[in-house]
């Protein structure tokens, strides 16, 4: 936030603890001292600003996306975000910042931005500052607090005010004089959803294409828009054993029909049928000229080269059990868009097309490597205080699953100019580098030295368990994604950060993870202001009810529990914990690791 053209000041707080009450007396004292505000509320609530049954109220709710209501006095315009909430830093940008000197949040607590912390004892409620660097004062009725942030009472209006005036003067006075967007956020914590947005914003789709043959184009990524040749079903077919037969004869009231062909699947009949004449056809095979509609088996008797059916002629349609050509997919449409991945049902469609050949783009080359001293090749005799190499068999897996061509570079040893010479290499020969181990914030692990001196290179925090810690950015060019060390972490950034940005490479648009709701077995646990991916295990009930439970223990090094769970359960940061039979989303693991 340090890029916001003017300060923005958050109340960080549970519910109950007062802090529109506190607002409330606070502005009447700010503003009578010239300042103008602007507040921003968020609630975890639908609600509605204006009146059931006026005008703006009944439009909106009739479907206008966006509604925009103004008089002398006011204006205001209501957005409809079903799909997606709006984004916290681009809403600031729609207040009016020439008429304000600083805004105000009311909510919002798990966002990284500068707030202060309200507490009272009566709510029973732990302290935010401790897991949030953002937060630079406490206002509380507590007069024990072990921190050196500034303290006041949280009943003390006037030192309140004090520390907010003093705030928005350090602020201005630190500001840049030139400002980027707000979301240039700082490097302290992000969320998910952010460092995702920021990955994301620095890669580009590739543009060439090459030609493959069918089968070698299998986990590629369709690189223009595929065109059936064909109708599908090439040709007008019985759709079930049975008889072929014009169908006006039915409804004419004719009870029998002369048999005059047997027309099996592969072949045809060369003479036309005529009015009171039916054919015997099985399932696919093409309809004599002249018939439009087959009579199940089930409904026929023949006796000789004669049959009749015993058919409802209400329940009777002429044209019924035919598939006409072109039904499932016409000459000349779209069978696949530029942009679908290539999967075994792909794969037998298109070979049902008679195609052989498929522009695709071309197969993503990733580089893997591990670092540590400490970090020994399964198969070697284990070294005293040393452990096994197991992230860089689960991201080359990984890979492998989306159909990139793993380069391995082994272990490298924490050593300079090793490191150095093999980053470069890797940025030449690969298209993406991925690294686990040594992206600690504040550790110092050899890789980020040589990363910064080599590469342009991102150290961040986010706000997530596990996976903490993440370096992203390019060497010479090159996408690096540098993940934890502790196994589950390093599958878990890879699910959250590096899958999504490795298929936007491939060219695949419109991927998202599939997420589905269930209900809880038992308490979920997780910590305000972060996204917890719990490892877990769901299956559907005897009512047809998705459940789901954890693993157990959680640890990021419990490799085990990766194994033993068939999905992720998502835990969003204003959620501190889900209760025994609550909702929760749960990501599923299969065709994903």
């Amino acid at each position: 936030m340090t890029s916001f053209p003017i300060p923005v000041l958050g109340f960080a707080a549970y519910s109950g603890t007062g802090k529109t009450t506190l607002l409330e007396a606070l502005l009447p004292k700010l503003t009578a001292k010239g300042l103008r505000i602007g507040v921003f509320k968020h609630a975890h609530h639908d609600f509605d600003i204006d009146q059931p049954g006026k005008d703006s109220h009944r439009l909106r709710k009739a479907g206008a996306t966006q509604m925009l209501i103004a008089s002398r006095n006011r204006h205001a315009l209501m957005t409809e975000t079903p799909e997606k909430e709006a984004n916290f830093f681009k809403l600031l940008e729609q207040f009016d910042l020439d008429n304000l000197d600083f805004i105000l949040v009311e909510g919002c607590k798990n966002l990284s931005f500068p707030k202060m912390e309200l507490h009272r004892e009566v709510i029973g409620k732990p302290w935010l500052h401790p897991h949030d660097d953002n937060i630079f004062a406490v206002a509380s009725d507590s007069d024990i607090i072990e921190s050196e942030l500034q303290h006041v009472d949280i009943n003390d209006l006037d030192a309140i005010c004090a520390l907010i005036e003093n705030f928005i003067q350090g602020t201005s006075a630190t500001k840049p004089a030139t400002t980027t967007s707000c979301d240039s956020l700082s490097p302290a914590f992000l969320s998910v959803e952010q460092g995702l947005d920021k990955i994301l914003s620095t890669l580009t789709p590739p543009k060439s294409t090459e030609q493959q043959s069918l089968f070698n184009a299998r986990l590629k990524v369709i690189g223009q828009d595929i065109i059936s040749p064909i109708n599908v079903p090439a040709y007008c077919n019985s759709a079930m054993d049975g008889y072929a037969l014009r169908g006006q004869d039915i409804l004419d009231g004719l009870s029998s029909f002369e048999v005059v062909t047997e027309i099996l699947a592969g072949n045809g009949y060369s003479a036309e049928i005529a009015t009171g004449q039916a054919a015997k056809i099985m399932t696919g095979a093409p309809m004599p000229q002249g018939a439009d509609t087959v009579i199940m088996r089930e409904q026929s008797q023949q006796n000789g080269q004669s049959v009749s059916f015993s058919v409802n002629t209400k329940e009777f349609k002429v044209g019924q059990n035919v598939r006409q050509a072109g039904e499932d997919l016409a000459q000349n449409s779209v069978v696949f868009n530029q942009g679908t991945r290539i999967t075994s049902p792909e794969l037998g469609m298109l070979a049902s097309l008679g195609i052989n050949r498929v522009h695709n783009y071309p197969q993503l080359k990733v580089a893997v490597f591990s670092t540590g001293d400490e970090v020994q090749a399964p198969g070697e005799t284990l070294n005293d205080h040393c452990i096994y190499d197991s992230n860089r068999f689960t991201v080359m897996a990984q890979l492998e699953r989306l159909g990139c061509e793993v380069v391995d570079l082994g272990i490298i040893d924490d050593n300079k100019a090793a490191l150095e010479s093999t980053l470069l290499e890797a940025s030449t020969q690969a298209d993406a580098i991925i690294s686990s181990g040594g992206v600690s914030v504040g550790d110092a692990d050899f890789i980020k030295t040589v990363l910064n001196k080599i590469g342009q290179i991102n150290f961040w925090r986010i706000n997530m368990r596990p996976g903490r810690p993440l370096a992203f950015g390019h060497i010479n060019e090159t996408p690096f994604f540098g993940l934890p060390g502790n196994p589950v972490a390093v599958m878990v950034s890879f699910l959250a950060f590096v899958e999504p940005a490795l298929r936007l490479m491939q060219g695949e648009k419109n991927w998202q993870p599939n997420k589905l709701k269930a209900e809880t077995e038992s308490k979920v646990f997780s910590r305000l202001g972060r996204t917890e991916f719990t490892r877990g295990i769901y299956h559907l009930d005897e009512f047809g009810q998705l459940k789901v439970r954890t693993t157990g223990k959680q640890g990021s090094g419990i490799l085990r529990s990766m194994s033993e769970a068939n999905c992720l359960i998502e835990i969003p940061p204003h959620v501190e914990m889900a209760k025994e039979g609550e909702m929760v989303t749960i990501l599923p693991l299969e065709g994903r690791l």
